[in-house]
Formats: structure tokens, sequence, C-alpha cells
């Protein structure tokens, strides 16, 4: 590396916070290619169970190990339970052995991502792009070639097995 590179860098290093946004609003999310709805999150409470909706609207985590969903590897597709919207492929999905299902990535466009510093130290927290529902935190300590571990709430997913059709994306109010 050259040097004037590595001094830039340092100098610049200071003026990264100030740079970030604080990650507690909507518009805090890196939201690609997917139209976030614009309804309240009472919205989807009819639509989901309680618990379900303590996870996807107040950033609830379900109890390790509680989910079916993590134990499953039929081929198929996993949904967010509140909008439908597809946002992992069973391709993707390895056992991670924390009691959650966890992916090696997401499909391209359908998660949006901000910092999260409820635990003191910052993790990245992901939710669905298009209806803003949590679904959980991506690590750094996944299997290769990425490296990534999304790590999901069962109760924020719906499964739909390969071959089956896709339900209709539902809140278009």
């Amino acid at each position: 590396m050259k040097r004037r590179t590595l001094l830039g860098g340092l100098l610049a290093a200071p003026a990264i916070p100030l740079l970030a946004r604080t990650a507690s609003a909507k518009d805090a999310f890196h939201l690609p290619q997917v139209d976030a709805l614009d309804v309240p999150a009472d919205y989807w409470r009819d639509k989901v169970s309680d618990a379900a909706w303590q996870v996807l609207f107040e950033e609830d985590t379900e109890r390790a190990g509680s989910s079916p969903l993590d134990k499953l590897y039929d081929p198929g597709t996993y949904l967010c339970a509140a909008c439908y919207l597809p946002l992992f492929s069973s391709e993707h999905k390895f056992d991670s052995k924390t009691g959650w299902p966890s992916f090696t990535q997401p499909l391209v466009g359908h998660i949006g991502t901000r910092q999260d510093y409820t635990l003191i130290w910052p993790r990245t927290e992901y939710h669905c792009a298009r209806c803003g529902g949590h679904q959980g935190h991506v690590f750094d300590d996944g299997p290769a070639p990425r490296g990534e571990r999304w790590c999901n709430n069962g109760l924020a997913l719906t499964f739909i097995p390969a071959g089956e059709p896709l339900p209709a994306l539902r809140g278009d109010a």
C-alpha cells in the first residue's frame, strides 16, 4: 500500500462517525430493489400470530431451538411471515448450531440492514425490505465462501416447499 493512501485513510477515519446516520428510523435502512410498504406495524396484527408480531414489529427474539424451521432442510423458499416477500432460498441454508434458522446469504435486494446497538457493541440487524419486519442479525462467522451467517427468527419466516406456488404478496393496503 502506498504511504499516501495509508495516511489519507488514517486522516479520514475520525470523520466516519460524523458521516454515519443514526439507525433508529426506517430511512436508516438500506432498501435496495424493493418498494417499501407505507403501512403501520399495527396493520400486521391480524395477519400474523401474536408471537410473530412481537418478533417482526417489536424486534423480539424467539427462544433458541424453538423453531421447527431450524432443522428443516427441504428444498424451497423462505418468505417474510408478514408480507410474503421471498427472503432466502433453501440452497443457502446451513446448520449454524445456534438454534435459529441460518443462511449464507439472502435473496438480493430483499433485505434492509442497519446497525443495532441494543447489546452495546454494534451488530448488523436485518429486516424485510418490503414491510420492515425484523428478521434477525447477520454475523461474519459463517461458512466459506462468503463467511456470513444470516441468523433468522423462525417466527419471522414462512417456508414454501419447492414446486408449490408462492403466495401473492400481501400488504398493499
